[in-house]
């Protein structure tokens, strides 16, 4: 009657003992360490960097605890903050020797002290907020004037490219405050040129004006749902373009979300380094493809060039090889014609490529271009900070429409991806401003964890004295229940590398009190069997099967609201959501499950049961 069959045990078992592993790596902390990243698409983090910090590191008599290489950053652990700060200053003086045109992100960060053995079976500890871990809040505010002013210089860029397409004479284009101004010198091609514009430019509203005899004003302003979407573009792309960046950080779960309709909220937890946080969030680089100067592309002017002697319109720039390079100043391209980049492979030779999708007025521009510089190079150009670097300069092949592009040649698969990550990330859409800044110290988030914890603590034990005193032995076995659940939370939650907040620590002592109520209910309904006159065995069956239907109903209403906190809940309160349904989850298994199989292997072999240790069964 009250026996489960082996297999049950040996889940529970196996449950038991993965909720154990995968919780182990919470209690080890973390360790200082030093982050280097590449800050331009030329320089790459590989084997070779990893030499050059041991090697920098051994130079100056700094002992570390481990060097690690990743596919976007070379870590370092430390074995206190004074090593972090001195091996920080040490890497950034030996791979940055121009500090105006730096190659590397040296940044402080924290990382796992879990064992080896643990992190290869990627059992990892849970991401604490920045409540909890420390780290720097970021208000920014974006520019949404900018963003439209952007969007009409590209309009009127469409615009005359439209009117050159149909052979339609202005005198002008020029941007006049928030409208686009075209002039004519007779109604008829302003007549001709409004239908031409209309069919083409759904987001622009046309109005016309006559000044004089032989000025007829054609004035474009862009619609007011056209503005709207326009402003929610430039904040999604910013959002994305934010992501990309701070993936150069090695932020464990940043929050990156919309505030409104103009702000965005930036939470960095377990970053220690401030300033270098605020130099990638204000980096503002833009993507542009200009053509290379064929003309003066001979030896004898690329070194003159190097020596301070660019010719009339042209830049001089080095390739990923590091030989130089003359690009025309004119910019035929900016990323914002850009819609996608994927790396792939070319069809015929089969090197690695990238595949890269440009919209309607941009595959426009590009097949003219192209059909004009057939057997001439292109650069496609990355701009920050008034510098710019080559991350590609391939040959024009032939003309080239429809608005798909593909760039090959010298690049491996690696390099073809980070291209592409290069070309989606993109710029911002907008300038953005940081209107509030709040750091969260170290101190104070291990504060908060002690706080949490403690009170999390005393309530465990105030509720296993209650149930050992009220239910003996049963009440034993609930606080065993109620430990083990706890013990599988915690071990989903590191599995899920999901974040624990302040708000997730209420979660987890909301869930605990939950969770005992369930064993309370089997308790008590074991009670009032005995009291009916049931046998001990008799009593612990029905009264487990008996309580189950409550059991469950109780925590099914409790986690529709759970889940209606998940859906609909940002920040903090989804934070407490996520803890408290897998709470509820896993406050289930234990209490009927785990109980339930403790029991069993307590009574079920009994044949001649006389009394169960549950309390005094007179009590009602």
């Amino acid at each position: 009657m009250n026996r489960y069959p082996l297999w049950i045990y040996i889940i529970v078992a196996c449950a038991l003992v993965l909720g154990f592993t995968y919780t182990l790596p919470n209690f080890f902390g973390e360790s200082p360490a030093v982050q280097v990243s590449s800050i331009k698409a030329t320089v790459k983090v590989d084997s070779a960097l990893l030499a050059r910090v041991e090697e920098a590191l051994k130079a100056a008599n700094v002992v570390s605890q481990g060097t690690f290489l990743d596919p976007n950053s070379v870590k370092v652990r430390l074995a206190d903050t004074d090593t972090q700060l001195k091996a920080k200053d040490i890497l950034s003086q030996s791979l940055n020797p121009d500090r105006d045109n730096p190659s590397y992100i040296v940044a402080l960060n924290l990382l796992s002290s879990s064992p080896t053995w643990l992190s290869a079976i990627n059992a990892l500890p849970m991401y604490l907020g920045l409540d909890l871990r420390g780290g720097v809040h970021f208000l920014l505010q974006v520019d949404m004037k900018a963003a439209l002013t952007k969007r009409l210089e590209n309009l009127s860029g469409d615009i005359r490219t439209q009117l050159r397409d149909k052979t339609l004479r202005h005198s002008g284009i020029s941007r006049e405050a928030n409208a686009i101004v075209i002039k004519f010198r007779d109604a008829d091609t302003r007549a001709k040129a409004r239908k031409v514009l209309e069919d083409n430019q759904s987001d622009l509203a046309f109005t016309e004006q006559d000044l004089a005899a032989d000025e007829f004003r054609l004035t474009a302003t862009i619609k007011p749902e056209a503005v709207k979407r326009t402003q929610e573009s430039a904040l999604k792309q910013n959002i994305t373009t934010l992501h990309n960046r701070i993936n150069e950080l090695g932020v464990s779960e940043p929050i990156i979300q919309q505030q409104g309709a103009d702000r965005v909220v930036v939470q960095l937890p377990g970053v220690q380094d401030t300033a270098k946080a605020k130099e990638i969030l204000g980096r503002t680089a833009t993507l542009e493809i200009r053509m290379v100067d064929e003309e003066n592309s001979n030896p004898a002017t690329l070194v003159a060039a190097q020596q301070g002697q660019v010719p009339f319109g042209t830049e001089l720039y080095t390739e990923r090889g590091g030989s130089p390079l003359l690009v025309k100043k004119q910019v035929v391209l900016t990323g914002d014609r850009l819609t996608d980049a994927q790396p792939g492979f070319d069809s015929q030779t089969r090197e690695p490529s990238v595949n890269m999708t440009l919209d309607g007025p941009g595959a426009r521009i590009f097949k003219d271009v192209t059909r004009d510089n057939v057997g001439k190079r292109m650069a496609i150009l990355l701009i920050e900070k008034g510098k710019g670097e080559v991350v590609t300069a391939p040959v024009i092949r032939s003309e080239i429409g429809g608005g798909r592009v593909q760039i090959s040649g010298r690049m491996s698969t690696t390099e073809a991806t980070d291209v592409a990550l290069l070309l989606r990330a993109g710029s911002l859409a907008a300038p953005m401003e940081i209107i509030e800044e709040r750091t969260v110290g170290p101190s104070l988030g291990a504060d908060n964890i002690s706080k949490g914890f403690h009170s999390t603590l005393w309530g465990f034990i105030a509720i296993a004295v209650f149930m050992s005193m009220y239910y003996v032995l049963f009440g034993l076995i609930s606080v065993l229940a109620l430990s083990s659940n706890l013990l599988l939370l915690v071990a989903l939650l590191s599995m899920l590398q999901a974040t624990l907040t302040l708000p997730g620590i209420a979660a987890i002592a909301l869930t605990l009190g939950m969770a005992i109520d369930a064993n309370v209910l089997i308790n008590e309904r074991i009670r009032e069997e005995i009291r009916n006159g049931a046998t001990p065995q008799a009593a612990i069956h029905a009264g487990y099967e008996r309580a189950f239907g409550t059991i469950l109903d109780s925590n099914v209403t409790t986690l529709i609201a759970g889940l209606a906190l998940l859906v609909f809940g940002s920040g903090p309160i989804r934070g407490f959501a996520v803890v408290h349904v897998l709470g509820i989850l896993t406050s289930l298994f234990s209490s009927v499950v785990i109980s339930r199989a403790v029991v069993n292997l307590s009574y079920g072999s009994r044949r001649r049961l006389e009394k169960l240790a549950i309390g005094n069964t007179s009590w009602k």
